[in-house]
This record gives C-alpha cells, structure tokens and sequence, in this order.
C-alpha cells in the first residue's frame, strides 16, 4: 500500500477537469447495453464521476450517482443536464442511497478502488439490497491478465512525450494482496505532478463468489459493450448479476 495514501487523492481538482470531455469511444455502444438493461429504469451509478455514461444515459432513463469525490461531483454538476442528476457524495461500498432500482452499474474499473476484499464484498451487498427483484448489477473492469507481462512485478510506461511535457507511468504489483500501486508523473517546465492511484483487482471468478455472498449470480458475461465474446485473451469483461 502506498504511505498516507486515500483513494480520494486519485479524483483532485485537476484530475476532474481533465475528466471533463473524456471520451474512451464505446461511450454510445455503453449507453446502449446499460439503456437495455435498465428496462425504464430507474439506474444508480456507482462511481458517477463527471458523467462520461451518466449523462447520456440519464436522457433515457433516471439516473442517480454515487461518487466519492467532491471535486468530480462539481464538474458533473457544471455540466448541462448535470444538476438534474440526484448525486450523493460518498463511499461507494456503502451504496448511500435510499429505494431500490432496475439497474445499478460501476465502470472503467472503478470498483476496484475498494482497497480491500471485505469493502468489495460489501459493495456486492449493499447493491443487492438496493436491487429490485428484478434488477441487475453490471460491472466493468480489467481482466488482471496483464500482469503476466509484467517484469519484477513493476513497469514504466512512456505515455506522452511532447515538447513542453513528458507523462510517464509508473506501477508495482503485489500480487499476495492483489494490490496494484501506480502514479502517473507529469514533467514539464512548470514542475513535476504526482498523479497516484492504487487499486485492489479481483479475477472474474473472484467476482463471482462476491455476487454469491450477496445473493447474486452471474446471468451474462461479455469483453465489451457490443457482447463481444468473453475468452481467455479478453482485456476486460462487462458482468451482469442478478438474482
């Protein structure tokens, strides 16, 4: 675990700004499968952040949010549509909302901002709790596959090299605790910025047993928004749970 560090610390002011307009290219294809699953709504999002999903989504259906930082929360709030969004600022294993709903879903990996086995698990609860009868709960996140590639459980990463910037990325592994700790560092003539971010994964079938815990089994799995065909060499896999 990196010292002093809270998740918190991933999401600052100048994270959430960079947010804004963040676009991956799968944003309609997710809107999509997520409009389809909701079958009216109403939808929670865990993890709202400055509603890459949500807000489109939200033209569709009700969609309220959780999401742990104040300063991603006031960049959705800014954005058109974004202060008719119910968004509750808060810990996203505790699920902080009241009623139940259709769908409640969490993307790009932000469950495993959970840091431990115990706040996923609860996580899994919690949303079973808030869950009509007959709604599902889609997450979407990595497969941890590509730790094989790694070297001494570590890497650094080129990822931009400008005139005026240089942005490399730097990550550990610890595989005992299933922790990946990383931070993104920005050079430039203004200075040096630390981005990090820590993560705990969970292998899909991990996944599974939580949804058990809860009451949950898995209905669908795909390794994208189209329903790709989930394999052995899938980067990433959208779940749905249900009961």
């Amino acid at each position: 675990m990196m010292k002093d560090y809270q998740p918190v610390m991933s999401f600052d002011e100048d994270v959430a700004q960079k947010d804004v307009g963040f676009q991956r290219g799968d944003e309609r294809a997710a809107v999509e499968f997520l409009a389809g699953m909701a079958g009216g709504g109403p939808a929670l999002e865990l993890g709202i952040g400055t509603g890459r999903i949500a807000l489109p989504l939200a033209a569709r259906i009700r969609i309220d949010g959780v999401d742990l930082s104040p300063a991603m929360v006031a960049q959705l709030r800014a954005r058109p549509g974004g202060d008719r969004l119910a968004v509750t600022v808060g810990d996203l294993a505790d699920v902080p909302v009241s009623g139940a709903y259709r769908l409640i879903y969490v993307v790009f990996n932000t469950l495993f901002n959970l840091l431990t086995q115990d706040d996923q698990v609860r996580c899994f609860q919690n949303v079973a709790a808030h869950l009509t009868e007959d709604g599902v709960f889609v997450i979407e996140t990595y497969t941890p596959a590509f730790l094989y590639r790694l070297r001494n459980d570590q890497y650094v990463d080129a990822e931009s090299i400008q005139v005026d910037e240089v942005r490399l990325d730097l990550l550990r592994h610890d595989a005992a605790t299933q922790m990946i700790v990383e931070s993104h560092v920005s050079l430039s003539r203004e200075g040096i910025r630390l981005n990090p971010v820590v993560q705990r994964y969970a292998w899909p079938s991990e996944l599974d047993l939580m949804a058990r815990i809860a009451g949950l089994r898995l209905k669908e799995r795909w390794a994208g928004w189209t329903r790709e065909p989930f394999t052995s060499g899938s980067d990433l896999h959208i779940s749905v749970y249900g009961r």
